[in-house]
């Protein structure tokens, strides 16, 4: 059926021209990308530089995918599925989207807002009762030890769900950072998989906030949180809400939180490194978690992501099929950072060309980041333009001016993603030479 699986050696690290079979729901590129705008010498290029990613040993493997006018200008497998076994690349590959789960559990909220269900400026704790009056933690220095302390002290104001949304709700991510709230959390092992969403979210709330609500951008669990919100407020577990009122409508079959037993042979797996000879940790999303992570736990394939994306580019529809109202849309791929606005120390040097700051020439607005003017960030994009990334490597963006969507999958560690997502961003705009058809 696949015959891309079947080639091996040399073979299978070359790119493969997709060819499915008949009714599979992977789509075709068109024969002349020209008619959409694209120069297609310069779309080579994209070819060229991801192929030597894998020539090189960087890359197994990788699909990329850019879509213009709502047909497909380019989609390639490039390399190996898994490189250890000899199996190739192809167009339907399944990948751990990590944090673009993000933008999918936000659709789910904010289809609640939309039934009057879930209120964005209530304050959390009125549907998670146990984040009433979480303390916030302050770093104080004793002068005459020279210890750092946590001193605790109450909110300012309660966090949102709209907190929740755009990551101002002083939580954190344990891993990134070493302030003694993040250490808490490490501690306190809240990404645990092997407990329950109501489990962690429990957890959760018993440790202190590093930041007062609505004061300092994070980037953080806020999405987790939100997703036991999600669960709350529907009666329903997160993974039963995402597949009845987003997948299946949309008809991403292949999207959920773990892989299906059929589909198992199509899920892509990261290379060993070289240095530890082992294979990066990576989830393990072969069988049904117990864990429900609305910040990283989903799967899918460039394909199923590109249905999603549409119906964002369309505000709020594909075809026939209605999730969102186009004023949600709206409001969701706007700046919701307030004026004055802090960051966190990750935001400012780690994140580059992600960061939500006027300094990047980003917001951040319900689930995305959003770029807000021309001239700052290193990648090029229209103001407008909405993205998100995941610490796989798998990444996304949006631009509703040109009526593009670019979707790049690869598994890799997390330190070693951005070169490829700002080459697939570059490649991607370098080829466009006029406003297509």
């Amino acid at each position: 059926m696949r015959l891309a699986r079947l080639i091996c050696g040399a073979l299978a690290a070359a790119w493969i021209v997709v060819a499915l079979p008949a009714g599979a729901d992977t789509p075709q590129a068109v024969d002349r990308p020209e008619t959409l705008g694209f120069a297609a010498d310069r779309l080579q290029r994209v070819t060229q530089v991801f192929q030597g990613y894998v020539d090189a040993g960087q890359l197994p493997g990788a699909v990329v995918l850019i879509a213009r006018h709502d047909k497909v200008a380019y989609l390639r497998a490039f390399g190996f599925q898994d490189r250890e076994k000899q199996i190739a690349m192809a167009p339907d590959a399944i990948f751990r989207i990590a944090s673009m789960t993000k933008p999918i559990v936000t659709v789910a909220a904010m289809m609640l807002v939309e039934e009057g269900r879930l209120d964005l400026a209530a304050p959390v704790h009125q549907y998670i009762p146990e984040f009433k009056d979480i303390p916030v933690g302050v770093e104080t220095r004793d002068a005459k030890t020279g210890k750092t302390e946590l001193v605790l002290g109450p909110q300012k104001r309660p966090m949102t769900v709209q907190d929740l949304l755009r990551h101002t709700a002083g939580l954190v991510y344990g891993q990134f950072g070493d302030g003694l709230v993040h250490r808490a959390y490490r501690a306190a092992n809240v990404s645990d998989r092997g407990q329950s969403l109501a489990e962690q979210i429990t957890k959760l709330s018993t440790l202190p906030l590093a930041h007062q609500p609505g004061e300092v951008w994070e980037y953080s669990m806020a999405t987790d949180v939100l997703g036991r919100v999600v669960e709350i407020v529907s009666g329903q577990t997160l993974d039963a809400v995402i597949a009845a009122r987003i997948t299946q409508p949309l008809g991403m079959a292949s999207t959920g939180f773990h892989v299906r037993e059929a589909d198992l042979g199509r899920l892509a797996q990261p290379q060993i490194d070289a240095a530890s000879g082992a294979r990066p940790p990576m989830a393990d999303v072969t069988k049904p978690p117990r864990l429900l992570s609305g910040g990283g736990g989903m799967v899918s394939t460039a394909s199923d992501y590109l249905r999603f994306a549409k119906m964002l580019l369309h505000r709020g529809a594909l075809g026939d099929v209605s999730v969102l109202a186009p004023t949600t849309v709206s409001l969701m791929t706007a700046d919701a950072l307030p004026p004055g606005i802090g960051f966190s120390a990750r935001a400012h040097t780690l994140m580059a060309d992600l960061a939500p700051t006027p300094a990047a020439g980003q917001g951040f607005g319900l689930g995305f980041a959003i770029r807000t003017a021309v001239g700052h960030n290193p990648l090029p994009s229209s103001v407008g333009t909405f993205y998100w990334t995941g610490a796989t490597g798998t990444t996304f963006w949006i631009d509703p001016k040109e009526k593009l969507v670019g979707i790049m999958m690869i598994q890799v560690p997390l330190l070693q993603t951005g070169v490829y997502r700002r080459a697939m961003r570059q490649l991607t705009y370098q080829a466009l030479n006029d406003k297509g058809e």
